[in-house]
């Protein structure tokens, strides 16, 4: 028989941030709240409109197909996972680079890639996703 859990909260036993999640097979376990997405956004690099977005202060224009975005609740450190995807349908190839990250922020540069890295174009497009995966403060 199918059984249904509600709860408003989740606190663990012994940590009450830390749970621990049985994987497949029954063998490993997997932290709850490290495996969760803890910023994401959906933007525009050309009008630097946001569409939606999780855990995000401001996006910033530093110039062509270059922003910067602020978290709003800040990582514990610089040591974060950034992942960027943009879709613009008129170029096929894309390169996604940022620099160094901080606890509050990360910088992303739009690039078409033409034949090799060393060919590249700034470029603005409409739809750009971003997402931390990481440790909060």
């Amino acid at each position: 028989m199918a059984s249904q859990l509600k709860v408003d909260t989740l606190t663990g036993v012994t940590t009450a941030g830390s749970i621990d999640v049985t994987g497949e097979g029954n063998s490993t376990t997997t932290n709850l709240q490290q495996g969760l997405c803890k910023h994401w956004i959906k933007f525009s690099s050309a009008d630097h409109s946001t569409a939606d977005s999780f855990n995000t202060t401001s996006i910033t224009d530093n110039g062509t197909a270059d922003t910067t975005i602020t978290i709003a609740n800040d990582m514990a450190s610089a040591n974060y996972s950034i992942g960027a995807l943009g879709t613009d349908y008129h170029v096929t190839e894309k390169d996604y680079q940022g620099t160094d990250p901080t606890a509050t922020l990360y910088r992303l540069f739009n690039f078409y890639v033409s034949g090799t890295s060393a060919n590249r174009t700034a470029n603005e497009e409409d739809r750009v996703y971003g997402h931390i995966f990481g440790d909060l403060a």
